[in-house]
């Protein structure tokens, strides 16, 4: 497993949590996603052999917020 913390711009609220880690955690691979509103990180636990890193930042992208 790997873990990584990424930070993400235009999360504000619980929307923004469950639109998160619903879609993170839907992918396959993943095993835990943990989004921290106060210090604007997702913390994610995966298999790199299921999903690329690339994939969670793309997953982040799409539903409307910056991974830096």
């Amino acid at each position: 497993m790997e873990k990584v913390t990424l930070n993400v711009k235009g999360m504000s609220c619980g929307h923004c949590i469950n639109s998160i880690e619903g879609s993170v955690g839907e992918l396959s691979g993943i095993t835990t996603v943990k989004v921290n509103l106060d210090s604007g990180t997702v913390s994610v636990e995966f298999n790199p052999n299921e999903v690329t890193l690339d994939k969670i930042k793309e997953t982040i992208d799409d539903q409307g917020y910056d991974v830096q």
